[in-house]
């Protein structure tokens, strides 16, 4: 499911405590309960969520959803999670801790950089609903940290001090969320009723008719030459693709001067 939708979530928004007791899977993170035993464990139940996640969207993983995934009732998903906030948590702890994290340490840094960036745009297209939580207040669970201490190791021995490292690496992953985002949003406009190439053709005569290139000769000449190289109003790959070199290009400042 490629459609993003506005910011609709916040880690770290649950109990603390027990999201942390679940997070490193610690006693006590599941209450106490009488009854029959559970049939279920919490690993099965992120994963079922992050499958709903992926294929039906983040509003879509209810605790109801994800309860009838499993075939379990709504209430008993509640004697593994105490609600959605938790599973939240959860869900994109697991997902990070997913990532490839292979050594990057003989690499020249700018491929070690191209890599950490590229690994994050993967993890945004297989799993789209991560780019409509703010993580601001990160869970800190095994697959958080793991991704973190990966992540930095590729700004290692380049003079930076602790704050810079951490300065850079938010500066590169905010650049690939923001494309991972606009390439979303240009997947889901194609599979809307209108394409992109029916959209030009309904706009193309009245723009024809009204369009002065005389008025507007430097957008006239840049427009042409970008439609046609790329084909389309806008390309996601192309955008990404320069854009990063350009971060790159303004790190490799920063770290020239260290």
């Amino acid at each position: 499911m490629d459609s993003v939708p506005p910011t609709t979530a916040r880690t770290s928004a649950g109990d603390p405590v027990r999201t942390m007791e679940l997070l490193w899977r610690q006693p006590g993170a599941r209450p106490a309960q009488r009854g029959p035993r559970q049939g279920r464990t919490v690993d099965e139940v992120v994963a079922a969520a992050i499958t709903v996640a992926d294929e039906e969207g983040l509003d879509a993983t209810t605790m109801r959803r994800v309860a009838q995934a499993l075939g379990i009732g709504a209430m008993s998903l509640y004697t593994y999670v105490p609600g959605k906030a938790e599973l939240l948590d959860l869900m994109l702890d697991t997902v990070f801790g997913r990532m490839p994290r292979p050594d990057l340490s003989q690499l020249p840094w700018r491929a070690r950089l191209e890599a950490v960036a590229g690994d994050n745009l993967t993890l945004y297209e297989r799993h789209p609903w991560v780019l409509a939580v703010s993580t601001t207040r990160p869970p800190l669970g095994p697959g958080v940290l793991a991704k973190y201490e990966h992540e930095l190791r590729a700004f290692e021995g380049l003079g930076l001090d602790d704050v810079e490292m951490d300065d850079a690496l938010t500066y590169l992953l905010g650049f690939v969320h923001a494309s991972a985002r606009s390439a979303a949003d240009a997947r889901s406009s194609q599979d809307e009723a209108m394409t992109d190439e029916q959209w030009w053709a309904a706009s193309s005569p009245l723009l024809a008719r009204v369009f002065d290139a005389a008025a507007y000769p430097t957008a006239s000449r840049v427009g042409a030459a970008a439609g046609a190289v790329h084909q389309a109003p806008y390309s996601a790959g192309h955008a990404y693709d320069f854009g990063l070199q350009r971060v790159l290009d303004g790190l490799q400042v920063l770290i020239e001067r260290r």
